[in-house]
């Protein structure tokens, strides 16, 4: 399995801010978001072979930390990706997947973290990635079979629309929608924080931090 890195932290989006948490970056995306914040994983994708019993081996090396959080680039497209997480379970650890929630697939899973792209996401005539990026007969599959939340990036006020429609169209849990404010720096994001948050209050929605962002800045292994 080609992954771009592994490290312990602490989450820094979503529901589960804040927990001590084990991250495995798988490479490879079948998207390309303009803004997107890992490239080395989805533009120019890196990374190097792992097997599943050297990763599990070494999220079994943190006894203490029992939440394992499986991102990218995109983790769903991986051929491995089911193996992994049994792999995973079978140490007894909670999984986050985090997703763009364009493919299905049937693994051990505590929480899907799915992450619709909404406009603002697609490249200038980049026609493969507007065609790809939401799916709602997918994502209607990963809320009906796991555990979730719904995480938006948002640029500005103009998202709302969209995201809107998609909650009204997969009929989903509007307690389970989390708006995140996109951005690189804790001054981008602290600027668009400042009206998102006033939005949360007004929809019900709920705002979603980026704490590595704001204690590291934009770096990998955080």
């Amino acid at each position: 399995m080609k992954i771009n890195e592994v490290f312990a932290s602490v989450q820094g989006e979503g529901a589960l801010v804040g927990v001590p948490s084990l991250f495995i970056r798988t490479t490879g995306c079948n998207l390309r978001c303009v803004w997107c914040d890992t490239p080395y994983t989805s533009w120019t994708p890196q990374g190097e072979g792992w097997t599943i019993e050297q990763l599990a081996a070494w999220v079994g090396g943190f006894p203490q930390i029992r939440h394992v959080v499986i991102t990218g680039g995109e983790p769903m497209i991986q051929p491995a990706i089911e193996e992994l997480t049994r792999a995973v379970r079978r140490l007894g650890r909670h999984i986050t997947i985090e997703t763009a929630g364009t493919v299905f697939a049937s693994l051990e899973c505590d929480l899907m973290s799915i992450s619709p792209k909404l406009a603002n996401s697609t490249p200038p005539g980049n026609a493969r990635h507007e065609r790809l990026r939401y799916q709602p007969d997918v994502l209607r599959q990963l809320i009906s079979a796991y555990e979730y939340q719904l995480k938006f990036v948002v640029q500005s006020l103009d998202d709302m629309d969209e995201i809107h429609r998609i909650v009204e169209d997969l009929a989903a849990d509007r307690s389970k929608v989390q708006l995140m404010a996109e951005g690189t720096s804790a001054g981008e994001i602290r600027r668009r924080a400042a009206w998102l948050i006033d939005v949360c209050k007004m929809e019900g929605f709920r705002y979603s931090p980026r704490l590595q962002i704001d204690i590291w800045g934009h770096r990998p292994g955080v």
